[in-house]
C-alpha cells in the first residue's frame, strides 16, 4: 500500500490484531479499550465468570459450619473467611463488566447451566474439620493458580487478583492453624482431621483442571498470556508444596505412588480419577443439585433488592438535583 492509498477494512483489522500482538509479545497489559480479538475477550469472560461464580458458589460449603464453629474465635475467623469470598466475587464480576457482559447476565447464565464454577464446591463438608482442610488444600490449590494471575494479560483482572492472592493466604493459614490445633487434640480429634485430608486431596489436584494434553484452552491462553502455567505445572508445584506441610501437620497423604524423584527434582504422584472430575464439570457430582438450588434461591429471593436499586438509580437519573429540595448540606447537617 502505498502513501496515497486509503487503507481498507482488512488493512485496519491487520494494524489492530498487529498491536495486540506486540502488547503481549513486550509483556504489557491489554486494557478494556483497547483492540482485543473476540476470541480474547471470549476466554476471559469465559475464564473470569467460572472464578467469579466458584468464589459465590465456594461460600456455601463453609457456611455450613458457621452456625457450629466450636467457639467463638472460631465462628469470627469463618466468617471473616466467608465474607472475603463474596468480595471476591464481586471484584471478579466487577472485573468482567470491563469486556461488556453485565453480572446479572453472567449470574443467569451460571443458573441456566450455561456456565461453570470449579467442582471442588460440590463435595460435602461432613466434618468441622473440613474446614481446616479446605483453608489448607483447596485455598493452597487457589493459591497456586491464582498468584500467576496477577500477572495475567488483562489489566483488570490482574489488578484483582492482587487482593484476592492476599486474602486467599489468610484463609489457606487459618486452616493450616486449624488443623495443627486439632492434631494436638485427641486422638478422635486426630483422626477426623486424616479422614477429612483423605476425602479432599484428590479434588483438590483436579482443581487444575485436566491433564495438559486433554486440556481444550491451555495452549491458547498461554499464548495470549493469560495464564502464565500449564494445569500440570500448577498441579505439580502443589504436591511438592503440600508434601512437607504435610509431613509437619503429621498426616498421610492418601496417594501410594507419592514419592521423592531425586533425577526429577519434583515429587511422584499418582492421577485423580478424571472420569469422576468430568461428572461433576458435567452436574453429576455429590452437591451439585444442592449448590444450584441453593444459588438460584438466593437470586430470586434478593430480586426485590435488585429491582429496588434500580428504580431509586432511574429515580436519580430523573431528577435534578435542585428538585430534591432544598440545600443539601443544610439537609444533612441542620446548619
Amino acid at each position: 500500500m502505498t502513501l496515497t492509498e486509503t487503507p481498507t477494512d482488512d488493512d485496519l483489522a491487520a494494524g489492530l490484531e498487529a498491536g495486540f500482538e506486540a502488547t503481549i509479545a513486550r509483556n504489557d497489559r491489554i486494557e478494556p479499550r483497547d483492540w482485543m480479538p473476540d476470541g480474547y475477550r471470549r476466554t476471559l469472560v469465559r475464564q473470569i465468570a467460572q472464578h467469579a461464580h466458584s468464589e459465590i458458589i465456594g461460600m456455601q460449603p463453609e457456611g455450613n459450619w458457621i452456625t457450629r464453629a466450636p467457639s467463638l474465635r472460631r465462628k469470627a475467623i469463618l466468617l471473616a473467611k466467608v465474607q472475603d469470598e463474596a468480595g471476591h466475587g464481586l471484584y471478579l464480576y466487577s472485573a468482567a463488566e470491563t469486556l461488556g457482559v453485565s453480572r446479572l447476565e453472567l449470574t443467569e447464565l451460571l443458573i441456566a447451566g450455561k456456565q461453570k464454577y470449579s467442582s471442588i464446591f460440590n463435595y460435602p463438608t461432613l466434618s468441622y474439620a473440613d474446614v481446616g482442610t479446605i483453608g489448607w488444600l483447596v485455598d493452597g490449590a487457589a493459591i497456586c493458580n491464582q498468584v500467576p494471575l496477577c500477572r495475567t494479560s488483562y489489566g483488570p483482572y490482574g489488578r484483582a487478583m492482587i487482593r484476592v492472592c492476599k486474602e486467599e493466604s489468610f484463609h489457606q493459614r487459618q486452616g493450616y492453624e486449624l488443623l495443627t490445633t486439632m492434631m494436638r487434640g485427641t486422638d478422635e480429634q486426630r483422626a477426623m482431621v486424616q479422614e477429612s485430608v483423605d476425602r479432599f486431596w484428590w479434588p483438590a489436584l483436579m482443581m487444575f483442571g485436566p491433564p495438559d494434553a486433554d486440556s481444550p484452552n491451555t495452549a491458547q491462553s498461554m499464548a495470549w498470556g493469560i495464564k502464565r502455567n500449564t494445569n500440570d505445572e500448577l498441579r505439580q508445584k502443589f504436591v511438592d508444596m503440600s508434601v512437607p506441610q504435610a509431613e509437619a501437620l503429621g498426616v498421610t497423604l492418601p496417594d501410594p505412588e507419592l514419592r521423592w524423584n531425586e533425577e526429577r527434582g519434583h515429587h511422584d504422584f499418582g492421577q485423580p480419577d478424571w472420569e469422576e472430575f468430568m461428572q461433576g464439570v458435567k452436574g453429576n457430582g455429590p452437591c451439585n443439585a444442592q449448590r444450584m438450588a441453593h444459588r438460584r434461591r438466593a437470586h430470586e429471593d434478593g430480586a426485590w433488592v435488585r429491582e429496588a436499586a434500580t428504580a431509586y438509580a432511574a429515580k436519580g437519573l430523573d431528577t435534578p438535583r435542585s428538585s430534591l429540595g432544598g440545600n443539601s448540606t443544610t439537609e444533612r447537617t441542620g446548619r
